[in-house]
């Protein structure tokens, strides 16, 4: 980290903001705390995101010093995404890292570099968002290996931070620090088995997180993205997709409802959905030489994931929900 973006943490300027009128633009009375301007690692907010439901969770929780968070649900539903647009209202920097099999403590502390010829300390993402204030977000925990997350346990409960490697350096937690983590299972096991890699974890580590499930948006809101993401597509065509996306993902929960009787091993998730529309219109020239392009628009967002099997259910599924005039 650089002497600027270190000084740059450094004159963050925690304030006072109504919550009401930051994510909603009405005053609500209640506080919650940001910061008085964005820095190197605040999130850039997005004008036209829509904030899930279950963001209302993730906003309390910020509004004050609390257990960690733990929000779970499946893939692609817009976990990381909702924390970091939250973030970016409050002008919260965010230090992101990624968990996985063979991540270790040190990759979130930090660790001994050599720097114009000499040793110095280099912070790690949980050493920064304890040290200045940040948000610290582990992305996929339930990839970590057990024993590596109980390390956190410690953290996790609020006590300060040693760090051996740099002559016993203690960070107290600073009052805006915040610990937020995602995945795709709760942490107790994968039911699915779909999710490879994800791991049992340490009953005891999980036992110190605020648990949020956060599932797909609701049938309005993925079609208000649709909207705002591929106006050029007609709006029936929107609504057709979403309703087919929501097919999909019955069939792949092994929910009745979509007339067929096997579950699948492919699901849409809102990001595959608007990528599944957005190829559509790039695909739209194709209407001339006779092929559909929104059938062959699924088979480049999803299909060709499937296996042959679930591919054909996945055209058949198309041929019944979308007539075969559409997107010619």
């Amino acid at each position: 980290m650089t002497n600027t973006i270190r000084d740059e943490l450094e004159k963050l300027q925690p304030m006072e903001l109504d919550a009401g009128t930051v994510f909603s633009g009405s005053p609500s009375g209640r506080i919650i705390r940001g910061y008085a301007s964005p820095c190197s690692y605040t999130p850039t907010p997005d004008p036209g995101y829509i904030f899930h439901e279950t963001s209302r969770d993730i906003a309390v929780w910020l509004m004050n010093i609390s257990d960690p968070l733990y929000v779970f649900g499946p893939t692609g539903s817009g976990k990381t995404s909702a924390i970091k647009q939250l973030a970016a209202r409050l002008n919260y920097p965010v230090f992101e890292i990624t968990g996985h099999s063979r991540l270790e403590f040190p990759d979130l502390v930090g660790h001994l570099s050599v720097r114009n010829g000499s040793m110095e300390f280099e912070y790690g993402p949980l050493a920064l968002a304890m040290k200045y204030g940040g948000l610290f977000l582990l992305n996929e925990i339930d990839l970590l290996e057990p024993a590596t997350a109980t390390g956190l346990n410690g953290v996790l409960d609020g006590e300060a931070l040693c760090i051996a490697e740099n002559g016993g350096e203690l960070i107290i937690p600073h009052p805006m620090f915040r610990f937020a983590s995602t995945a795709n299972t709760n942490g107790g096991s994968d039911e699915t088995g779909l999710y490879q890699g994800t791991l049992r974890q340490n009953l005891a580590f999980l036992d110190r997180f605020w648990l949020c499930e956060m599932g797909y948006p609701a049938r309005e809101a993925e079609e208000k993205l649709l909207g705002g993401c591929c106006p050029k597509l007609p709006e029936s065509i929107r609504q057709k997709m979403v309703e087919y996306a929501n097919e999909v993902r019955r069939l792949f929960m092994g929910e009745a409802g979509a007339g067929i009787a096997n579950s699948i091993e492919v699901t849409f998730s809102t990001r595959t959905l608007l990528r599944w529309a957005d190829l559509t219109v790039r695909f739209q020239p194709l209407s001339r030489q006779g092929v559909q392009p929104v059938t062959y628009a699924l088979d480049r967002a999803l299909g060709f994931r499937a296996t042959r099997e679930t591919r054909a259910m996945l055209h058949e599924l198309a041929q019944r929900i979308f007539p075969q005039s559409m997107g010619e």
